[in-house]
Formats: structure tokens, sequence, C-alpha cells
């Protein structure tokens, strides 16, 4: 297993950034937590760094398509050389090169992830919901994949249950953040929900636009779509769930906790009946302690 101290010494400070930033941004679910061994904690935090760097240029700031896309070439770039035993030009990826060799991890989960960045630089509909997983399996599933193979559990079965975690997740994302998701990129809103369905439960665009405006509450169409789309998603969360029990130690607790994060959001957005735009559900204090107790009980 690789850890600081199997990394020269320009590593460190990369890797502590790296820990930094995954403790500092909002998720639904702890990212190379406390509760994992230091060893784990340190790829993951580089995976996770590499993912919200690529996902930023992707959303962040006032970067045109061009730029956007040019960033996300750059880290293809730097992908490129490492996989052709080339040095890379940047001490993060010199750092994430002997992670990858220490631990043996596949590319090509790091070239799906900026495959689907890149797509939401232009793609800003999706017609169903196969098109929909589709993405998901791109831009949520090779995390899942990755950890997998850190924790020396990789094999078919378990890959399969973490992909739907992983896509469920990431579809629980998209419900959390339909308001901030539509304000992005002005003049294109990002819309993650499937057109066919919206035109089924007769919910327009101009609607999503009103609610988020507060022009409009929320009507029962609308709550009779997130009942909809939260019953899929949990089925799928819970589709994935047994790997919690299959992952042994602290890494089935941490597993447990990922699930149960979902579980909470779940809860949340069905408790205020799909209204996500008067105030974006979270995780607060009280929610992570359930969270844990939950995890920790194997519930």
């Amino acid at each position: 297993m690789a850890n600081a101290h199997h990394l020269n010494p320009i590593s460190s400070p990369i890797i502590e950034q790296s820990l930094i930033l995954a403790n500092s941004h909002y998720e639904n679910f702890p990212v190379a937590s406390v509760f994992l061994p230091q060893h784990l904690r340190e790829p993951i935090g580089l995976i996770y760094s590499f993912a919200r760097q690529a996902d930023d240029f992707a959303d962040e700031g006032d970067l045109t398509i061009v730029q956007r896309l040019a960033l996300l070439n750059g880290f293809r770039d730097e992908l490129d050389l490492l996989q052709a035993y080339i040095k890379p030009k940047s001490d993060f990826f010199a750092t994430l090169g002997r992670i990858i060799k220490a631990e043996k991890l596949p590319y090509a989960p790091f070239y799906d992830l900026l495959d689907a960045f890149s797509q939401d630089v232009e793609k800003i509909r999706y017609a169903d919901y196969d098109e929909l997983l589709d993405y998901c399996k791109r831009s949520a599933n090779p995390i899942g994949r990755l950890l997998l193979h850190l924790y020396k559990q990789s094999n078919a079965h378990n890959i399969s249950l973490a992909d739907n975690i992983c896509s469920a997740l990431q579809i629980i994302n998209f419900l959390q953040d339909i308001a901030i998701d539509s304000k992005k990129n002005e003049g294109k809103q990002r819309i993650y929900l499937c057109q066919d369905e919206l035109a089924a439960f007769g919910i327009s665009e101009s609607s999503i636009q009103d609610f988020v405006a507060g022009v409009h509450s929320i009507d029962a169409n609308w709550q009779q779509f997130m009942l909809f789309n939260l019953h899929r998603v949990k089925a799928l969360l819970y589709a994935g769930k047994p790997l919690g029990r299959i992952l042994t130690g602290r890494v089935g607790f941490e597993m447990r906790m990922i699930i149960a994060g979902g579980e909470r959001i779940i809860s949340k957005i069905s408790g205020v009946n799909g209204d996500v735009f008067n105030q974006r559900p979270s995780l607060n204090y009280a929610d992570w302690v359930l969270v844990f107790f939950k995890a920790l009980f194997k519930v």
C-alpha cells in the first residue's frame, strides 16, 4: 500500500491540499474521512481532488466553452504522459502518477470522468433515463470503481453494486440541485431531468424557471414528478446497498455512511414534497449523527 512515506517530499503538500479540499467542499457523503486508514485517505483525497478540479473546469467561473474544454484537455494530456511513462508537467499529476502506480489503479476511470465533464460543457439536456444513466456511468461510477481497486475488492459483483450506489448518488445530487444547475451557464441553463418524463408529468421548462424565481409555488404535477424520481433513485441506491455489508472493517463503515447519506437526502427531499427551490436540502449536524449510527449498526 502507498503512504506518505513512500512518496518523495514534493508529494506531501499535494496530498495535504487534496485532503483539505475533500474536507472543505460539501458532499452528501464522507470523502476520505478520518474513519478510513491513513493509507487509504491519501489516494482517495487525490482522486477526489482530480475529479473536483475537473468538474470545476466544466462548471465554475466565467470561462468560455473553448477555455473550459482546453483545461479538461490539459488534464487528458497529463494522463497521457503518465500512461506513456513520461514525466507529467505538474506536481499534482506527478503525485497522482505515483499513487496510480503504487496502487495499480486503472486509467480508464480517470478518462471517463474527463469525458463526462467535457460533456457537461456542451450538453445541457437529457432526453430520457438511458441518457442520464449513460452520463452517470462516466461522471460517478468511475469513483466507485477506483475505490474498489484501492480496497482490493474489485470484482464483477462488487462493481455492479458500486455502480448502482454511485449512479444513485449522482441522481440524488441532480434532484437536490435543480435550482442551482438551472442557473449555471447563463443563457444555457443545464437541466439533468429527463425531458420525456417532464413532458409526461406536464412540466415545462418555463415552469421550472418560475419555481426557481419564486414566481409560482410548486404544484401537484411537480410533486408527483419528484415522488416518481425519488422512488426510482431509492430503489437504485438500495440495489447497491449490500456492498456496505460485503466490505468489512473501517472500509465497510465508510461505505455504509456513504449510502446512509444518500438515503437521508432522499428523505429530506421527500419531506418537503420535492420543493428544492426554497431551500436546498442538505445534511446538517443532526443528520450526520443519524448517518453515523445507521452505518454503525448496519441499518
